[in-house]
């Protein structure tokens, strides 16, 4: 029998294949995610806190690293910049890019900070508690410099650029109209997971894909309806003179806003959501590397929708697959 061809999957299966002829830069806060599993037995007598007996370590890259994560599972080659800081976990971070064959040319060591650590603890498959490691003060003048020179030497042969703010500090106005310029001239997509008090900054990129917590407070009204849903998206679009808004909305899916076109509203295909940690990473990640192959935007969309949509249903921070992407494609009709 032959393959039934479906109108919506086939051209992103199509796209899967060219996913690795393209060159991403990935810009922003650059994190490590360590994960501390144990077990629970008792409760501490010095506070009403439990006591977790640690089994198990394991560190994966976080921020605007995951962001990288998700783009090598899915075959792409990846540039990145951002700043980390002069000690023990910056290393382990280097070698672990370096190591996947990611360029990190662009990656800053900044004296005045830490490289930034989330550390969860889990047990029993519930997570415990989070320590955060950082400093979010803005760069100073020096390292900007050194961070757009970075990015610049880089840019011959892009084919997209992802900015990832997770408000720490690395993002600024001054690196934005730099990325715009670049983007400008070779004419690729620049897309923004955004934070909402930066909203500025973003004026006049392709793309931003904040999550419907973010796009209410960028807009000034939270997200409770559908219609509060339209009002808010239609001004983001205006305010930011950007080509498009895709809101991110959990398991309600997601909202596209472009201009001169009709409100897409794309529901979930989660089976489960389980963990929806880095999930925002998952969809900029291969929104972008999808549009950097031809797709459309609304293709595009889904391809990001199908791939959020495997990541949600992992513990902890998760990052998409080709593999898995291409299977969960063929299940959705491509071929029967």
């Amino acid at each position: 029998m032959k393959p039934i061809v479906n109108q919506e999957t086939d051209p992103l299966l199509k796209a899967l294949e060219v996913f690795s002829d393209r060159r991403i830069l990935v810009v922003g806060d650059v994190m490590m995610d360590q994960f501390i599993w144990g077990e629970v037995s008792r409760i501490s007598p010095e506070a009403p806190v439990p006591v977790v007996k640690v089994m198990e370590e394991s560190y994966l890259l976080g921020g605007a690293a995951n962001v990288v994560n998700n783009l090598l599972g899915l075959g792409a080659q990846v540039v990145l910049a951002g700043v980390i800081g002069p000690d023990g976990m910056g290393k382990r971070l280097l070698r672990q890019l370096k190591g996947q064959g990611v360029n990190t040319d662009g990656l800053i060591s900044d004296d005045s900070r830490p490289t930034a650590v989330k550390t969860r603890v889990i047990a029993h498959q519930q997570q415990v508690v989070r320590v955060d490691k950082e400093k979010n003060h803005p760069l100073s003048p020096r390292v900007q410099e050194l961070l757009i020179r970075g990015i610049e030497r880089n840019a011959e042969g892009l084919d997209g650029i992802i900015v990832s703010d997770y408000d720490k500090g690395v993002i600024s106005q001054r690196l934005m109209a730099a990325l715009k310029r670049i983007t400008k001239r070779r004419g690729i997509p620049l897309a923004v997971d955004p934070k909402p008090l930066h909203l500025d900054w973003y004026r006049g990129v392709t793309l931003i894909t904040p999550n419907h917590l973010e796009a209410g407070l960028a807009a000034g009204r939270k997200i409770e309806s559908e219609s509060d849903l339209r009002w808010v998206g239609q001004r983001l679009l205006k305010r930011l003179l950007c080509d498009s808004v895709l809101i991110t909305r959990g398991r309600e899916g997601m909202a596209l806003f472009s201009k001169n076109s009709k409100v897409a509203l794309i529901p979930t295909v989660a089976r489960k959501v389980f963990d929806v940690t880095g999930a925002g990473d998952t969809v900029i990640a291969t929104l972008t590397l999808a549009l950097a192959s031809g797709l459309s935007l609304i293709q595009s969309c889904r391809t990001a929708n199908y791939a959020a949509g495997l990541v949600v249903g992992e513990l902890g921070t998760a990052a998409i697959q080709a593999e898995a992407l291409k299977k969960v494609l063929l299940e959705a009709g491509t071929v029967k």
